[in-house]
């Protein structure tokens, strides 16, 4: 696995170079030098994700030859993270690599353009629906209504559960209160007994240590040990061995751009940047992982404990979150049919998460 990433990896940034390098010069030459720079801002409010985007982000300029350079924000340096897409759509920032679910105020359909309760499950899956079923065409679709433009995205990782009191089971939610993402994955917590509230990444430790909240999702070890949570919570919550987030087991980000700002570029330099967005996202997806390994140990030295659900509570779960699921769905027409390619997927042979009789009674309104 690790040698076919690399091979991917090492092929993607091959291509990406020698497309910037071929598409620069005559660019340059045409513009007298001038190098477009897009202010974009991330949804990292700090720790390892922030610093990957960083990096990334000054790598751009040399790629492209000067002819386009990224001046990258952390979260909230310039706009609060539920600001972000209506700073990209007028031009306070040309460009946001927000956490794709974000999108959901503006585009109901988005709740299914990243992981939820129960759904595909790894971030190949989300590849083949994005770039093998039609998801990115549709996601494109969408945004451009909204005056943006839906480059790709963006791999993280799983979100994981951090706590106050130890969480062995669904039951252990019950009367909780908890932050969540909004959405889909706050109506499945609340049903099971939770309850929930909505908050941006960078207001759960404070929310945390005032005792505000006693439970948070947030994404994964590295990015959570930086942001201090082992100072305020004791206890990790995860899915059965291997199965490390039943509610967002692929968390995506993305990245989106001003159409303003998307149509001022060159046909060669829209495609590169289509292609290097997939260069960042394995990118990024390698680099959080190993920076997770690590931060395992720094939270088993604190003292924090991992308690995991079993097998029980993922099926009762799924019980709580297929009708759901078929909720959300019918909310449009957009949402409604980004679910059906999902579902079918889910339901084939390849993967075979849903059978008929979970979804009996169940109707999509297409």
């Amino acid at each position: 696995m690790t040698k076919t990433y690399i091979s991917r990896r090492a092929a993607l940034q091959k291509v990406a170079l020698a497309g910037a390098a071929g598409l620069a010069a005559p660019s340059i030459a045409s513009a007298a030098g001038e190098t477009t720079t897009w202010k974009i801002q991330t949804s990292w409010p700090g720790g390892a994700g922030l610093q990957i985007f960083k990096d990334w982000c000054a790598t751009i300029v040399e790629k492209t030859g000067g002819e386009l350079a990224l001046n990258p924000f952390g979260a909230n340096d310039v706009v609060g993270d539920f600001q972000l897409f209506d700073a990209v759509k007028n031009g306070v920032l040309d460009a946001v690599n927000p956490f794709t679910i974000y999108a959901q105020g503006i585009i109901p359909a988005a709740t299914f353009l990243t992981s939820y309760p129960l759904g595909m499950r790894n971030p190949h899956e989300w590849d083949v629906f994005y770039y093998g079923l039609g998801g990115l065409e549709i996601a494109r679709e969408m945004y451009a209504k909204q005056g943006m433009h839906f480059v790709g995205p963006v791999h993280h990782g799983p979100n994981i559960i951090h706590s106050k009191v130890p969480i062995r089971s669904i039951d252990d939610f019950r009367g909780r209160k908890m932050r969540m993402p909004g959405g889909m994955v706050a109506e499945v917590f609340t049903e099971i007994g939770a309850e929930t509230t909505v908050l941006p990444g960078s207001e759960i430790f404070p929310a945390l240590e005032k005792g505000t909240i006693d439970v948070a999702d947030y994404v994964g070890p590295a990015v959570n040990y930086s942001l201090g949570f082992s100072q305020v919570t004791k206890y990790i919550s995860m899915g059965p061995p291997g199965f490390m987030s039943l509610y967002q087991p692929v968390d995506l980000m993305d990245i989106t751009v001003g159409m303003d700002a998307w149509n001022k570029l060159s046909p060669q330099m829209r495609q590169f940047v289509e292609m290097e967005t997939h260069v960042y996202s394995d990118m990024h997806h390698a680099a959080i992982q190993k920076a997770d390994q690590e931060a395992w140990a720094k939270f088993e030295a604190d003292g924090t404990e991992v308690t995991r659900l079993s097998q029980d509570d993922v099926e009762l779960m799924t019980e709580v979150a297929v009708p759901i699921w078929f909720k959300y769905a019918n909310r449009d027409k957009d949402s409604a049919r980004v679910f059906k390619i999902q579902l079918d997927y889910m339901m084939s042979g390849s993967l075979g998460y849903v059978t008929p009789e979970q979804i009996e009674g169940l109707q999509l309104d297409l």
